[in-house]
């Protein structure tokens, strides 16, 4: 029986190529707080933490860090999603068996858990992790607080189908479809009864299969304003979804696909 975290969200982060400047446009946009450090078992090289004040702690909303070395030229700038596994290695020899792939086999981060980077039979890409045991975490903030990540979406070869392998993967299941007309379903899928994202087929006009990561803002006028303001570009919106609140689909300056959600 999978524990009640196997298929939970945990983590999102942003691979970039300028870790100052992406620090310094989402502190302006989003309101976070950005501090590095160093990365367990790398040189020289620092990992961000992207920062929400909850309480009287700091909470730890997102990472950022640079693009590997190796990776230049072959990825852009891009937001990715960690999902909480029981079992990391197994989970991986999931994936491939039931037709996704494996972009990075399991490996550990010292402190941190076990990770890999995968991606369902369409593409889209994922990291999923184990997580080290630890002895306290920080509670973690409301649903809605602005800053925190709100919606996470798939833009799926095959809506349908995404959905049934997500399913056997991580457990998730359909709360409800809607019938968005010539553009097909969206479906609203949910871990544990609780609603976390949603899934389409992607429509022609975008390239590629891919998730994409909704952060929850308190004026989304505001936030397009900033976004405009501080050398980024929005790409789609505002856009009412139902329940009242409006999306915004943007790139930061160095290129990263990114999506706030808010009040009107």
């Amino acid at each position: 029986m999978p524990s009640p975290t196997h298929g939970k969200f945990i983590w999102c982060e942003l691979m970039t190529s300028d870790m100052q400047a992406a620090a310094e446009f989402y502190a302006k946009v989003i309101g976070w707080r950005a501090k590095t450090m160093p990365m367990p078992g790398a040189d020289g090289t620092e990992y961000g933490i992207f920062d929400i004040r909850s309480g009287d702690e700091d909470c730890g909303i997102a990472g950022y860090m640079t693009i590997p070395p190796e990776m230049n030229g072959q990825v852009p700038p891009n937001w990715t999603g960690y999902v909480a596994v029981d079992d990391v290695d197994a989970m991986a020899g999931l994936f491939a068996a039931e037709g996704g792939s494996v972009m990075q086999p399991a490996f550990d981060i010292p402190g941190i858990g076990r990770m890999a980077v995968v991606a369902d039979p369409h593409g889209a890409v994922l990291c999923i992790m184990t997580p080290a045991a630890m002895d306290a975490t920080p509670p973690e903030p409301a649903t809605g607080t602005p800053g925190t990540i709100g919606w996470y979406e798939l833009m799926a070869g095959d809506g349908r189908q995404a959905l049934e392998f997500y399913g056997r993967m991580f457990g998730w299941t359909l709360d409800h479809a809607m019938d968005m007309g010539p553009m097909g379903e969206y479906l609203i899928f949910s871990h544990h009864g609780q609603q976390i994202g949603g899934m389409m087929t992607r429509p022609e006009q975008v390239p590629v299969p891919h998730w994409g990561y909704y952060i929850n803002v308190a004026s989304i006028h505001q936030t397009m304003e900033a976004i405009g303001g501080n050398g980024g570009r929005v790409v789609f919106g505002p856009q009412e979804v139902p329940g009242g609140s409006i999306i915004v689909n943007a790139q930061d300056p160095q290129g990263a696909y990114f999506s706030v959600v808010g009040a009107p």
